[in-house]
């Protein structure tokens, strides 16, 4: 432990005199003692370290420095192996005006702009009527205050999960971070709303940290920045998915105005009852014009009409069908008249025969038979076998 502990201190020491920014934590002023120590925090990484000066030192950069100032100093790092502990000895300290702290303000929100923190597209619409609402704000706090009267004036029955941390100083940021925290992973809440009342830059730094921008940026659920009056924009205001001029002008962002709904749906209902009434008018008239027709209010008519048609139809069914029938037994009549006057039996009973060979042949010339052959002869009645005895 110790070699390690030695050679710690020793690469240290190589580093050399730094410029290192900060935010003082604490002064501590011990009489009759010409060295001052001051506890220097990082807001955003949330480190701390120990800064140790000459009286003349800081009285020469920084006479009026207080608790929550920003200050820029001079420092070599020191490592005491003994305790383990890194501190700052600083020859130089200065605190940062306001002009250089809007300059810094202006550098980190060109930063935050071009990583697209501030992008429109990426803000997450409000609920509208959200179920729980998660606060963070001073205790007893004007801010606090008027986030919760207004709201519940506006919506009885709305819920608040609120959690009171510092608002200013070097430990606002990382307890505002926590409760953001706390709030974004409880799934009953739906909006967080970060509330402060006015105040000078200075206050409203810590609204302007970059740790606290990320952490809302990156924040599942929806955040509302309530943060100042309305001149006031911090960096936060950029972040939030929306902005509130006031903690007052919170309360009417998060929440609709029960009095106002109850008159918008009052509106509704009315112009819906209009509207259905005239619905029904209108269809009423147009049922009413449908039954003044013939085939509504005589509807027996259209059902003698067609009676009528049918026993007409059938009549010209039956008499076409007796008039084909007529005619197809004349035609048939005829038809056998033509047969009987062109048939042999009719040449046959006018005392003609018909003469046929054996083989049936009709004999229509001498020469088809031969002496000897054997012929039938068809009379009108019978037949008769012959014998050709002679071929002329």
């Amino acid at each position: 432990m110790r070699v390690v502990s030695q050679k710690v201190g020793a690469w240290i020491s190589k580093l050399g005199w730094v410029w290192v920014d900060g935010q003082v934590a604490q002064i501590s002023r011990r009489p009759g003692s010409s060295v001052v120590f001051l506890t220097l925090r990082d807001p955003s990484a949330d480190l701390s370290l120990t800064v140790t000066a000459h009286r003349d030192v800081l009285d020469a950069g920084a006479p009026e420095l207080a608790e929550g100032a920003r200050v820029t100093l001079h420092a070599k790092p020191e490592f005491y192996p003994a305790r383990g502990t890194l501190s700052l000895r600083a020859d130089e300290i200065r605190q940062v005006g306001l002009g250089e702290l809007l300059a810094r303000l202006d550098r980190l929100k060109k930063l935050l702009a071009a990583e697209g923190l501030f992008a429109r597209e990426r803000k997450r619409r409000l609920p509208f009527l959200p179920r729980k609402i998660g606060l963070i704000t001073g205790r007893a706090s004007a801010a606090e205050r008027d986030v919760l009267m207004n709201t519940r004036r506006r919506w009885p029955a709305v819920e608040f999960f609120t959690i009171n941390v510092p608002v200013q100083g070097p430990t606002a940021v990382p307890q505002i971070i926590d409760a953001l925290k706390v709030l974004d992973k409880d799934e009953t809440v739906d909006v967080i709303v970060i509330a402060r009342g006015g105040g000078s830059v200075e206050d409203l730094l810590p609204f302007s940290d970059e740790a606290l921008c990320r952490a809302v940026f990156g924040a599942r659920t929806p955040v509302v920045s309530a943060i100042g009056h309305e001149t006031d924009a911090p960096l936060l205001d950029y972040v939030a998915d929306l902005r509130a001029s006031t903690p007052t002008d919170a309360a009417k962002r998060i929440v609709p105005d029960l009095a106002e709904e109850r008159q918008l749906i009052d509106v509704a209902r009315r112009r819906l009852e209009r509207a259905v009434l005239t619905l029904v008018d209108r269809e009423t008239h147009r049922l009413e014009s449908w039954r003044s027709r013939p085939s509504l209010s005589r509807p027996e008519l259209m059902v003698d009409q067609r009676a009528a048609d049918v026993t007409a139809l059938r009549d010209r069914a039956v008499r076409s069908l007796e008039n084909r029938l007529r005619r197809a037994d004349d035609d048939l009549r005829h038809t056998v008249a033509r047969l009987r006057a062109l048939s042999p039996a009719a040449t046959l009973q006018r005392g003609y025969a018909i003469v046929q060979r054996a083989d049936g042949h009709v004999v229509r010339a001498a020469d088809d038979v031969k002496t000897d052959d054997l012929v039938r002869v068809r009379l009108a009645e019978g037949e008769l076998q012959a014998v050709v005895k002679e071929n002329q």
